[in-house]
Order: structure tokens, then C-alpha cells, then sequence
């Protein structure tokens, strides 16, 4: 396991090891912001995003594709996730997501400005570390703050009525859209269901 990398007094890697040869990758933030969109697009096969992940990454495609995906797995984690039980594309995710790149863009982009000075448009380069650094340090004070913490709250029985109504609203408005496979799924059963169809293969 190798060391972490410590953003205050490291250089941040631009390159990445693999099987003893350097090779390039591509280290701005909007990569990796397509990275993370494209694991999260249940309508991928695996070897689809296995594929997609080697080109968004690397200008030349290191030969060793699993100790390449290592490699990715490593630098997305902003070298903090060198858990060899944490490197599969394929993993089980996390289906509670707080915040989405592809659906929360602008509250994204308007915390950034509002806090940082940073206009995520017009940046010609920012670090995918530096990102999330930055991205992690972003105080309630914004909007994006204030709905991931909706998205993530547990309402319990200890909250009164009134509470409880106040945040199931909100949960609701500021809920994430199901995948793209889930919804088709849905809406297949409904109309089986309504046509007195057969169900069979969709459950």
C-alpha cells in the first residue's frame, strides 16, 4: 500500500504507475466529474464503463487494463481508497446518493462562485483533488449544502408532526431522479399491469 498523498505539502500526482511504467492521465476535474456520471449510469454494462473509464483517463492506454482501472480506482479516490476491496468497477454502490453531478450542476457551479470566487465554466483547469477538496469544504451557507443534508437526514418518530411533514416535503422536492433502467422498468410493469399483461421477466 503506498503512502497518501497529503495536498498540503505533496506534489499532486499527473501521472500514474503501472506494473513499473509511468503513463500519463487526464487530472482536471470535469474527467473525473464524467467518471464518477458514467458509474452511476445503470444503462452501461460494466465492460462499457471499463472501457469508457481507460479512455477518459489515459491519453495511452496502459496494456495492463486491471492494474490500469487500479491505477483510476486510486487517483478518483484522491489516494485515500488503496483498499484492495474497494477497486471493482462493478462494485455495489451506494444507491443513497446526496448529490449528483449530472442533476445538481448548477447549485454546484453557483456555490463554488459564491464561496470560492471560482466560475466552473470559465476555469480552464482545476485539479480533480483540488476539486474535491474544495467541493468537501463547502459551508451550509449553500444551497447544495442545505439538500444534501435533506437528501441524507433519517426522519425519525422523535421529530414532531409539523417536522416530520417539513422534511418529507423537501426529501421529495429535492429527491434524485431513479436511473434511466429503474424508470423504463417502472413504467413496464405499470402498463403490463394495466393491459393485464404478463409480468414475467420483469421482477
Amino acid at each position: 500500500m503506498r503512502p497518501q498523498t497529503n495536498i498540503l505539502i505533496d506534489q499532486l500526482p499527473e501521472s500514474v504507475t503501472v506494473n513499473g511504467e509511468e503513463y500519463a492521465i487526464n487530472t482536471d476535474f470535469r474527467t473525473s466529474m464524467l467518471f464518477e456520471m458514467m458509474m452511476q449510469d445503470d444503462t452501461l454494462e460494466a465492460s462499457e464503463k471499463t472501457a469508457g473509464a481507460l479512455q477518459l483517463y489515459y491519453p495511452e492506454i496502459p496494456d495492463d487494463l486491471n492494474a490500469a482501472i487500479d491505477e483510476i480506482l486510486w487517483f478518483y479516490g484522491c489516494g485515500k481508497n488503496d483498499d484492495p476491496s474497494r477497486k471493482r468497477l462493478n462494485a455495489k454502490r451506494e444507491h443513497n446518493r446526496v448529490y449528483s453531478f449530472e442533476y445538481d450542476d448548477d447549485y454546484i457551479y453557483s456555490a463554488f462562485l459564491n464561496q470560492y470566487g471560482i466560475d466552473l465554466q470559465d476555469i480552464e483547469y482545476l485539479h480533480w483533488w483540488k476539486f474535491r477538496s474544495l467541493f468537501n469544504s463547502l459551508t451550509d451557507d449553500n444551497l447544495i449544502v442545505k439538500i444534501m443534508g435533506y437528501r441524507s437526514m433519517k426522519i425519525s418518530n422523535g421529530l414532531g408532526k409539523e417536522q416530520q411533514k417539513f422534511y418529507q416535503r423537501v426529501k421529495r422536492m429535492y429527491e434524485l431522479p431513479k436511473s434511466m433502467s429503474e424508470v423504463e422498468k417502472t413504467t413496464a410493469i405499470e402498463e403490463a399491469l394495466m393491459n393485464g399483461g404478463d409480468l414475467t421477466g420483469l421482477l
